[in-house]
């Protein structure tokens, strides 16, 4: 499994272009500023992301009016785990309180429901009483936590039944309970996972595999540590000889003007 992070400034290499109008004091400078600049740009741009994911929590806590219906399973949920906003539970003092704990979509009306990836730590959701006619199974993916979905009658549980404890038809809705480990009881090796990876559970009937301890690469198939000094100084050489290369290319026609 792929995660992204954000590389440190002090890994960053900081080449100064060759100016010879000007004065190295204004050259220092230049490059002071540039640095300063880099050195802000990961908390600027982590801080975005975070105000992102805010945003669209709350447009899909508003997606439509009203909220948590009354009696219903997320608001007996809520009542005594949490708070309610809009169409949205989440936990109170916990180091989770800003993940969507259980979601009631029910009667908004929607004929189509594309994504609800910001709920993937929600442990119940209610989308009945909706005109929706097809459910892609992709949309819970990653939903590891959900044991509890209430579906319009006329949609399938997602992964099939095979992926849950019990299915049941309840009036004009199809409740799925209880998500089993689409990988086996132990959670270890799996045979559908390549050798020196185990299988791990990504939402109703996904797994992903990931690479067991000091093994990485493609299909895990290196040991030890990523070689993480080695990459960055051969990335780090190519960078300076390249520069070099420009630089006596753009001296050349310099010279030759």
């Amino acid at each position: 499994m792929l995660q992204l992070e954000v590389i440190p400034p002090s890994l960053l290499a900081i080449h100064q272009p060759v100016w010879p109008n000007l004065s190295t004091q204004l050259l220092k400078r230049f490059v002071k500023l540039r640095r300063s600049a880099l050195e802000d740009a990961p908390i600027v741009h982590v801080r975005s992301q975070h105000i992102d994911s805010h945003v669209r929590i709350q447009e899909l806590c508003h997606m439509c009016g009203g909220a948590v219906q009354t009696g219903g399973a997320v608001w007996n949920l809520c009542l005594t785990a949490g708070r309610i906003e809009g169409r949205c539970c989440f936990r109170n003092n916990s180091s989770e309180e800003h993940n969507i704990f259980g979601l009631d979509l029910s009667n908004c009306s929607l004929s189509r429901i594309e994504d609800l990836h910001e709920a993937s730590a929600a442990v119940i959701i209610d989308l009945s009483s909706n005109p929706v006619s097809n459910l892609s199974d992709f949309i819970f993916q990653g939903f590891n936590r959900l044991t509890h979905l209430i579906l319009p009658i006329k949609l399938e549980c997602p992964g099939g039944n095979t992926s849950w404890d019990r299915v049941m038809i309840k009036r004009d809705t199809r409740i799925c309970e209880g998500q089993r480990n689409a990988c086996n009881e132990t959670g270890q090796m799996s045979w559908d996972c390549p050798e020196n990876s185990f299988c791990k559970p990504y939402g109703p009937g996904f797994f992903e595999c990931s690479c067991a301890h000091t093994f990485h690469g493609y299909k895990c198939l290196r040991e030890g540590q990523f070689p993480m000094l080695k990459v960055m100084a051969i990335l780090g050489g190519s960078t300076v000889v390249l520069s070099a290369l420009l630089w006596v290319t753009q001296r050349r026609k310099a010279k030759g003007i």
